[in-house]
């Protein structure tokens, strides 16, 4: 008797374990997301970089001083979106100041450095690093990142963005994109800045 009801669990524990492989492999096999990692681990963004050659899909954030801004208001000038999860973080805060040190010998480029930090913790790390070369854009009352695929879908950072680069050229095509493969991971400079010419 005892036999049977041993077997009876170990059977039912079997069943349970492949309907939550099965369900596992259904919501994986749904994501339209990019794969990232976090330390290591698999992470997924709610969608994919708008590809190179398309145009910039517009969209409105906010500035530091609350008030929006549109990507259509820097039309007539390379674009180079910077962005990143937070800027209270070691890796995001050194790309924040990495491209301000190159936007000051760009000519006609502006760099948006986009997260989903309030724009008075935007503001105020720019005051306290002397940051004055970058736009400063918060998405935390927009859908910038459903609608540029880097919104993070899952995991510990679920709801910020992803760290990822897009430039976009004067006539608001995408000439480059770089979704970073780890959050970790600081982006490819020398390939966005060469996107440049």
């Amino acid at each position: 008797m005892t036999t049977i009801k041993n077997s009876t669990q170990v059977f039912k524990c079997f069943v349970l374990g492949l309907a939550g492989l099965f369900i596992t492999s259904i919501a994986l096999a749904q994501t339209t997301g990019t794969a990232i990692t976090l330390g290591g681990k698999t992470i997924h963004t709610v969608g994919k970089l708008p590809a190179v050659g398309t145009s910039v899909k517009e969209v409105t954030l906010t500035g530091v001083d609350l008030k929006d801004n549109s990507l259509a208001d820097y039309k007539g000038k390379y674009v180079i979106m910077n962005i990143f999860p937070s800027v209270n973080t070691g890796v995001c805060s050194k790309s924040v100041r990495k491209f301000n040190e190159d936007a000051a010998g760009l000519k006609n480029t502006t760099v948006l450095c986009i997260s989903k930090d309030l724009p008075f913790a935007q503001k105020a790390f720019c005051g306290a690093e002397g940051i004055k070369n970058v736009v400063m854009l918060s998405d935390f009352r927009t859908d910038f990142g459903h609608s540029y695929g880097v919104q993070i879908a899952d995991g510990p950072m679920k709801g910020l963005l992803s760290r990822a680069v897009i430039v976009v050229n004067p006539e608001g095509k995408i000439v480059y994109e770089q979704q970073v493969p780890e959050i970790g991971q600081e982006p490819d400079y020398a390939a966005a800045l060469a996107a440049i010419k």
